[in-house]
């Protein structure tokens, strides 16, 4: 699908014009967006906007690292949106010139939407610098940006319930789910770092701006994206820190467990020792032929394992 958004040099917005009946001299600017479009519309590419066959061919193979390629008039941009379910990238170019601005995706994305709406919404109200392909394109990575956040946030949200979980899952369950987290922030981290880095080569380039008030609106894209970059970073050490002490809490218990079981051992020892000994077949044994041998041998058993267990006491074993 190819929507058209066509700015006339007296302002008016025309809207889902046929693309092929668009001549660009005779607009301020346009906006073509391709979601998930045809072989057919994609051929347009080639055929109408006469776009370099290396850039045509990045859109084709996704997935690109985010990048900006300049090929005579026109700068190239290979974009990063995210997935919020799987938190997997999802490409989106951006072929931008003073004259137009083309949006090529292959996945319909609520951001292009958004952003669809808002530069409609300025052209009419006269709001934004210039409302031409340049603030258009901030106003795609903007949205796409924004989208970062509530996924970063979510995993927040899940460390620190796993903080307060810690005495009543079991410490296999928590070491998982730790894991499970840290996984999806690496997910992230691999989107945003290198839009990051993209974002920094925008904002000091002179290729793409004209004016430092652009300048200012795409370092205000730069600045949520370190903020997105600390907060990962951040979130990882959290995540390391959490296992640490799943970990040690883990090594604690067993230990625990250890002492009670040596204890228990050490108790036993004699007893079974004097049990041993009063089991053995010899004939000859004087306590054997004893009427109060019996009682007198359990009685001792049962003062010596009393006196053990209080001698372990004051000794601190069960603190």
């Amino acid at each position: 699908m190819i929507r058209t958004l066509a700015v006339t040099h007296e302002g008016e917005v025309l809207t889902d014009l046929p693309l092929q009946s668009i001549t660009i001299a005779d607009y301020a600017w346009i906006w073509a967006d391709f979601a998930s479009p045809t072989p057919e519309e994609t051929l347009l590419l080639d055929t109408y906007f006469h776009f370099h066959p290396l850039a045509i061919e990045d859109c084709m193979h996704v997935l690109q690292r985010p990048k900006l390629d300049y090929y005579e008039n026109v700068q190239f941009l290979v974009l990063h949106a995210l997935n919020e379910v799987t938190l997997e990238a999802e490409e989106i170019d951006l072929f931008l010139n003073k004259s137009f601005l083309v949006s090529y995706h292959h996945q319909q994305k609520s951001e292009m939407d958004e952003a669809w709406g808002i530069v409609q919404g300025e052209i009419h109200s006269r709001k934004g610098w210039s409302g031409g392909p340049m603030a258009a394109a901030y106003t795609v990575m903007d949205k796409l940006v924004d989208k970062y956040f509530p996924s970063l946030y979510g995993l927040e949200d899940e460390l620190a319930d796993l903080e307060s979980m810690g005495s009543t899952e079991s410490v296999e369950e928590l070491m998982s789910q730790v894991f499970n987290v840290r996984g999806r922030l690496l997910k992230l981290r691999r989107t945003i770092v290198p839009m990051r880095d993209l974002m920094y080569r925008i904002v000091n380039s002179q290729h793409v701006q004209s004016n430092g008030e652009e300048r200012i609106y795409f370092g205000d894209i730069y600045d949520h994206l370190l903020k997105l970059t600390d907060m990962i970073e951040v979130d990882r050490e959290m995540t390391a820190d959490l296992r640490d002490s799943y970990i040690s809490l883990n090594s604690n218990r067993m230990n625990s467990i250890m002492k009670t079981l040596t204890v228990i051992t050490t108790v036993f020892m004699p007893l079974t020792l004097i049990a041993g000994i009063y089991g053995m077949n010899f004939r000859v044994m004087p306590e054997l032929d004893w009427a109060y041998g019996y009682p007198v041998i359990l009685l001792l058993m049962l003062l010596l394992g009393m006196g053990m267990f209080r001698w372990f006491r004051r000794s601190g074993w069960f603190k």
